[in-house]
């Protein structure tokens, strides 16, 4: 009941300081993501669609790959809801689509659209996803955390079961094993989220699950180079004596570790480095890869591109 309560007066708060924010400004702010055959005159109807309804366009990002004829955009504008209602921008943007066969075309406006709802799968380790729970906390994350996954337990006075207590997020332990990696039980657990994140989780989701879910997950892992596979990767690169080191997240597929990337991070280390410093820069690097990952994908910048890459705004 208290975590209940925690959660509820949370989303009171946000829902009080958008009503603030609105209350000083009639206009809200607006994303526009559209991918079409490329064709004359594209972001001359799109800025005249907003336009039109005295929206203002603030920035705009156009991509046309030089071996394909394929347009991608994003754009940003502001807009008074009261003159273009929200329903109503929909269908307009829609109607753009219909006219350009676009294969792709979403809008989103942050301050009356709700927020994505996500789990957190995570490990042994916690540094992801202590980071991912406090920019949450301090609403750098444009997200609501429905439920924490973990194939292994937390002591109940930890700071991360504290923190999930405080503030209502439930954790669920599912421990796995050889045969048995829980993911009907996780299937069921995430049925109501919007896209998944892989804070440093340690299993490999197979197709069935991939399908199964059908959405979006996102991943994070360490980037050092030369590749140091198994047990200990810092350690391992530590001795190496590596110069420098890197995280990359990415969407997961069916192939591990091989998904369309969506951020990726690099610092250089040195001699001066001893194993205390070389893992810390390191965690340091997931976490923020991670985070920016989750950020640029919850503002509509990420697009998929071709079969393998992304279009990152």
């Amino acid at each position: 009941m208290v975590g209940a309560q925690a959660r509820v007066s949370s989303s009171l708060r946000r829902a009080a300081a958008r009503a603030f924010s609105s209350s000083t400004s009639p206009f809200f702010r607006g994303i526009h993501v559209f991918q079409c055959p490329d064709v004359v005159g594209i972001v001359a109807k799109l800025s005249e669609c907003i336009a039109s309804k005295g929206g203002n366009i603030h920035c705009v990002d156009v991509f046309v790959p030089e071996n394909k004829r394929i347009f991608y955009s994003r754009s940003e504008f502001s807009f008074d809801p009261s003159h273009w209602p929200r329903h109503v921008l929909e269908s307009d943007f829609q109607k753009l689509a219909k006219h350009f066969g676009a294969e792709r075309s979403i809008v989103r406006v942050p301050d009356l659209d709700l927020r994505y709802k996500i789990a957190v799968l995570a490990s042994k380790q916690d540094h992801c996803l202590v980071d991912l729970l406090h920019r949450w906390q301090d609403q750098r994350l444009p997200v609501d955390i429905n439920c924490i996954i973990s194939n292994h337990p937390r002591a109940p006075n930890t700071h991360v079961i504290r923190f999930l207590e405080r503030h209502g997020i439930p954790f669920h332990c599912l421990p796995t094993g050889p045969g048995k990696k829980r993911e009907e039980e996780i299937l069921e657990l995430v049925e109501d989220t919007d896209f998944l994140v892989l804070a440093r989780y340690m299993q490999i989701l197979s197709g069935g699950f991939l399908q199964a879910y059908g959405k979006d997950i996102i991943n994070i892992h360490h980037g050092l180079l030369p590749s140091f596979k198994g047990g200990n990767p810092s350690r391992q690169a530590f001795e190496a004596g590596v110069k420098l080191i890197g995280a990359t997240s990415h969407f997961v597929t069916e192939e591990l570790d091989a998904g369309p990337i969506i951020e990726q991070m690099v610092e250089r280390v040195s001699h001066k480095d001893n194993l205390t410093s070389f893992v810390m820069k390191s965690e340091n690097l997931e976490k923020q890869c991670l985070s920016q990952a989750i950020k640029s994908y919850c503002e509509l910048r990420v697009i998929p591109y071709e079969s393998r890459k992304t279009v990152v705004f």
